[in-house]
Parts: C-alpha cells; sequence; structure tokens
C-alpha cells in the first residue's frame, strides 16, 4: 500500500438482516488484534471508533419489504461523512462491520472522492436485490443494487446523489448463491463476476490476474475491497450469518490478498459479517485479521 496511513471506523450495526450478533463484529475483530498487527507491518494506525447505532428491536416495513431502513439510512448517511473525511485527511478507510448494508455508507463516502471508483465484492452472494426481487427483505442483500441507484429512493439517494457506482466497474468474486432476480441483473448489466465455477476451473491465481487487469484497463482511480467473511467457506469462518458451503479456501484468501497488495490499487476496505454468536474461539475475526494482515502486505517469508 503506497498510503501508510490507515484510520479504522467500526460499524456495529445487524440492521440489514435478522441474526442477531454481528453488530459485536467490530469487537471481535479488534480483539483479534487488528491494530497491532497493522502497527507491526509499519502503518500509522488510527483508530477512529466506531459509528454511534442505537439498540433496538428489528422491524420489518411490511409494504415494501425493507428491514430496518429508517436506521440504514442514519448510520449510512454518518458513515459515508466519516469516509469522506479520512479520505480528505489523506488516510486509507479500513471500515469494520456489522452487517454488508454498512456497505451502502461506505461506498457513498468513497464516490464522493473518486470519479471512477472500482469496486472488487468478495463475497458468496451479489447482493443485487432490490425490494421487487428479495426473498428476506433484508437490506444486507442489497447494497450493491443500491449502490447501482437500483431500489427504494430513500436508500439510492442518501447523501443526496445515485449511482455511486458504474456496473463495468465492479468485479464479484466468490459468488455461490445469487437469487433469480440478481441473475437477471447482471446479464442486463454486464456485471463481471468470478463465480466458484471460475474459481473452480481458472484458480485463484487467473482469476486475480484478470480482476486486476480488468479494473486496470477500466482506468479506475481507486478501487475498494468489500470482503464479506461468508466469501470463505464455512469451514474457516464458521462465525457469518448466511453461510454457504463449498466457498473460497483460507488459502486462495489469502492468495488473492497477496496480488492485490503487490498490485497497488487497493485504497479502501471493509471486512463485514463477523457475528461472534455464531463463531468458534473468534475464529471468524481471526480469518479477518489475517486476510488484512496480507492485504497490507504481510509475507510467509
Amino acid at each position: 500500500m503506497q498510503n501508510k496511513n490507515i484510520s479504522i471506523i467500526g460499524v456495529p450495526s445487524d440492521y440489514g438482516q435478522r441474526r442477531r450478533g454481528v453488530d459485536m463484529g467490530p469487537s471481535a475483530i479488534r480483539y483479534a488484534g487488528v491494530v497491532e498487527r497493522l502497527e507491526a507491518l509499519g502503518y500509522e494506525v488510527v483508530d477512529e471508533g466506531d459509528i454511534q447505532v442505537k439498540k433496538g428491536n428489528l422491524i420489518v416495513e411490511q409494504n415494501n419489504k425493507l428491514l430496518n431502513i429508517d436506521d440504514i439510512i442514519k448510520i449510512s448517511t454518518e458513515l459515508g461523512d466519516r469516509v469522506e473525511n479520512v479520505l480528505n485527511a489523506g488516510r486509507f478507510p479500513l471500515v469494520l462491520g456489522g452487517d454488508h448494508s454498512i456497505a451502502i455508507g461506505t461506498l457513498s463516502g468513497l464516490a464522493k472522492h473518486y470519479k471512477n471508483l472500482g469496486v472488487i465484492w468478495y463475497d458468496a452472494h451479489a447482493d443485487l436485490n432490490s425490494p421487487e426481487t428479495t426473498p428476506s427483505g433484508n437490506i444486507h442483500g442489497m447494497p450493491l443494487a443500491v449502490c447501482l441507484g437500483i431500489g427504494d429512493d430513500r436508500l439510492t439517494q442518501i447523501r443526496d446523489f445515485t449511482p455511486k457506482i458504474k456496473p463495468e466497474n465492479i468485479i464479484i468474486i466468490g459468488a455461490r448463491s445469487v437469487d433469480p432476480g440478481e441473475k437477471e441483473l447482471i446479464k442486463k448489466l454486464g456485471i463481471k463476476v468470478y463465480s466458484m465455477h471460475e474459481i473452480d476451473r481458472l484458480g485463484m491465481t487467473k482469476v486475480m490476474e484478470e480482476a486486476i487487469s480488468y479494473l486496470i484497463q477500466k482506468q479506475v482511480d481507486g478501487v475498494h475491497l468489500s470482503l464479506d467473511l461468508d466469501a470463505l467457506d464455512p469451514l474457516y469462518t464458521p462465525g457469518v450469518g448466511t453461510p454457504v458451503p463449498g466457498g473460497i479456501t483460507y488459502r486462495e484468501s489469502h492468495l488473492a490478498m497477496e496480488m492485490l497488495e503487490e498490485a497497488n490499487i487497493i485504497t479502501s476496505a471493509e471486512f463485514v459479517e463477523v457475528n461472534p454468536i455464531l463463531d468458534e474461539r473468534n475464529k471468524t475475526a481471526d480469518t479477518a485479521v489475517a486476510l488484512m494482515g496480507s492485504l497490507f502486505g504481510e509475507k510467509l517469508v
């Protein structure tokens, strides 16, 4: 990483889905030693603390199947402001979740700074649902669609502009649970996806080479890594809310992070969906921190 100054922002929110506990993800990642790990690699790390998230019951808005939309709008707006401030201060934003709905806020802050932002969506899910296609109403299954300007106007217009990103600048890696409406949208918009089928056939080295080359050819002025821990097989990350068998391996994920570090293209990152209640001895948070180590330049030898 060229930027040796990192600001950590925690987002202890579980409002994007129905399983409690992921709001403790930022604390679990801190407990796993993220600050110490990055400082040992020579980074100057400032922990900016957590976004203030009220504690309350999960509420479904029945008329358009959006779970906790008011809370998510508030959280996303504050997070977007915080991320933009970190960038304006010349620092690298590292966001700790929380469920994946927090990406709405992260990307709303990044998109005010970058004119042609690239996004690597490292996830078992495409997160491209809308109120019309969602089978659950969970907004953590919608953030990528929202940032493309698709969905409820109250979400797409967060921080008063839409869209936040372009479909041609997105790469999804690790997909293996994609809803019918999401498949249609992927085809319609031409979003580049490396599912587990491509990872199995090509190997992670080829996938990452192609992904990096693709974004460079798009002449992006920044690349955001949005990493959902459920991209990995549940064997390595049991503490996630929506585990899907047959995922990316621990070693493949380290290789992906190492190749991103070598390419020197990542300008912001978020790690989400660590749920300590579902975890085994903080294994998922430990994995998240280990992957951050590789992303920020930790070497095996």
